[in-house]
């Protein structure tokens, strides 16, 4: 048994002298080169023959994807990106970029993760229990909720703890949407919605009661604002994203069960883009559904399982106009992009899966 043991590690002691050999060989006649977008089938929704509008860009788990180093390409051509990268975010939910700079809630790493894309940077930022979401404000603020500790917690521009809004038992906040000087928070306990004052935590008024009829909520989970500047909350247990208007007023919904596309089981991240489109994540049917301002379905994107622009039970998902320049260089030849879509994955080696929004040159669109 001695003898089997010791053989089997001279031969794994013989492989990675092996691979080691062929990796210095290859580096020695230069590093590399980046493959040319011209050279890799795009990723594309909707497919050809339809005009495209979304593409798969990339994607993020850890510090290797900022690196470009020999020494990463080779950690990764041994381990494998997952195994590699598990010194990154192990299980995200809330995901947002600006300026460069990515920050995904990482539930099992006590609080943020950010990637910053210039100075090729990973850095955790840590001070929670069970971080969710996390909701950028105009003032370089971030908003994360922590369902463990029932609060919200403030961090500033540089990452430093600015304050903690508790509920005191109150409620369980899920996601933040910043209107003006008011935090409109999903409460997964009472299953409605808190408004707060900005400043000081204090709540001002709810939004809706529990339950399943119109107007009310059940394990509300993610919200933004419409166009119009109404709210549009994921109502994950009724199926359907409710629409009220910000002093509470119901409005409409959208959606309801089913496995068919305009339909939901369990809905979860929304956004709207500067056009009004509504993105929503179905963290059950593994994709994001996308539809205009008057909740008609456009498309949906996505799809179960690890490869270029799969999902894996998806979470979260944002919006950014800001870091567009960066990101150019993943589009196809012809490709212009004129926003990014992240969503976040909890499982599978890509944690966070990037898209353009955009529009190739030469195509008609409607």
């Amino acid at each position: 048994m001695q003898d089997i043991m010791i053989k089997s590690r001279l031969d794994r002691f013989l492989l990675v002298i092996s691979l080691l050999t062929v990796f210095l060989i290859v580096g020695c006649a230069g590093a590399p080169k980046s493959p040319d977008p011209a050279l890799i089938q795009p990723v594309f929704y909707p497919p050809s023959p339809d005009a495209p509008r979304i593409q798969y860009l990339t994607s993020f788990s850890g510090p290797v994807d900022l690196e470009t180093g020999s020494k990463s390409r080779f950690a990764e051509f041994i381990l494998g990106k997952e195994e590699v990268n598990k010194r990154g975010i192990v299980k995200p939910y809330g995901v947002a970029m600006r300026d460069n700079m990515l920050y995904v809630v990482d539930t099992r790493g006590g609080g943020y993760a950010v990637f910053d894309l210039i100075n090729n940077q990973f850095r955790p930022v840590r001070g929670m229990s069970k971080p969710i979401n996390i909701t950028l404000d105009e003032d370089g603020k971030k908003y994360l909720t922590d369902t463990a500790l029932e609060q919200i917690v403030v961090f500033g521009y540089n990452d430093q703890k600015l304050m903690t809004f508790r509920s005191q038992g109150e409620y369980k906040p899920g996601d933040v949407a910043i209107a003006g000087n008011r935090l409109f928070v999903t409460d997964l306990k009472n299953h409605q919605i808190q408004v707060l004052d900005k400043a000081t935590g204090q709540k001002i008024y709810t939004i809706a009661s529990s339950g399943s009829e119109e107007g009310q909520l059940y394990h509300p989970t993610n919200l933004t604002f419409s166009k119009d500047g109404n709210l549009l909350v994921s109502d994950t247990s009724n199926f359907r994203i409710a629409e009220f208007s910000k002093d509470g007023r119901y409005i409409g919904k959208i959606g309801e069960i089913g496995t068919t596309t305009g339909k939901f089981a369990r809905p979860k991240g929304i956004v709207t883009d500067n056009d009004g489109r509504i993105y929503v994540v179905d963290a059950a049917f593994q994709n994001v559904q996308l539809f205009d301002p008057e909740g008609q379905l456009l498309m949906f994107f996505g799809g179960s399982g690890s490869g270029s622009g799969q999902l894996y039970l998806p979470t979260d998902i944002s919006i950014d106009y800001t870091s567009v320049p960066f990101f150019q260089k993943y589009a196809a030849p012809g490709f212009d992009l004129e926003y990014l879509i992240l969503v976040a994955n909890q499982f599978g080696p890509n944690k966070v899966t990037v898209y353009g929004f955009g529009r190739m040159q030469g195509m008609q669109y409607e």
